[in-house]
C-alpha cells in the first residue's frame, strides 16, 4: 500500500507541477482552452498557485507531514471538481478527459493517503 501512495501521489505532484508551470508560461494550450470554457486569462496566475501549492503540499506529505498531504490532496480534488464543472457549464466536452484525468490522480492520492 504504501509503495502505491507514494507511486499514485508521485505522479499527482508531477502533473499539477507541469501544468502550474504551464499555466504560469501561458501555453497556448493553456489560453485555448480557458477561453473556450469561460476562464479569464487574468485568473491563470491564481489557478498556477493553487494547483503549484497542491503539488508541494503533496510533496510534504511525502516527506512526512502526513495531514498536509491529505489536505493538498483534498484540495486538489475540489480544485478539479471545479474544472469539470466549468466544462460542464461551456459545455466543453472533448476535452473534459484532462481535467477528468487530473481529478482521477487527486482522488487515488486522497483515497491512498487516508487509507495508509
Amino acid at each position: 500500500m504504501v509503495t502505491a501512495y507514494v507511486v499514485v501521489t508521485a505522479l499527482t505532484l508531477l502533473a499539477n507541477a507541469g501544468i502550474a508551470v504551464a499555466d504560469l508560461a501561458r501555453a497556448r494550450f493553456v489560453l485555448d482552452n480557458s477561453a473556450e470554457v469561460g476562464v479569464p486569462r487574468s485568473w491563470l496566475p491564481a489557478l498556477a498557485a493553487l494547483k503549484g501549492a497542491g503539488a508541494v503540499g503533496l510533496a510534504l506529505g511525502l516527506l512526512g507531514a502526513h495531514l498536509l498531504g491529505v489536505a493538498a490532496a483534498a484540495g486538489l480534488v475540489a480544485f478539479y471538481v471545479g474544472a469539470i464543472a466549468a466544462h460542464a457549464r461551456a459545455r466543453v466536452w472533448h476535452n473534459i478527459a484532462f481535467p477528468g484525468a487530473f481529478l482521477a490522480l487527486a482522488v487515488a492520492s486522497l483515497a491512498l493517503a487516508l487509507a495508509r
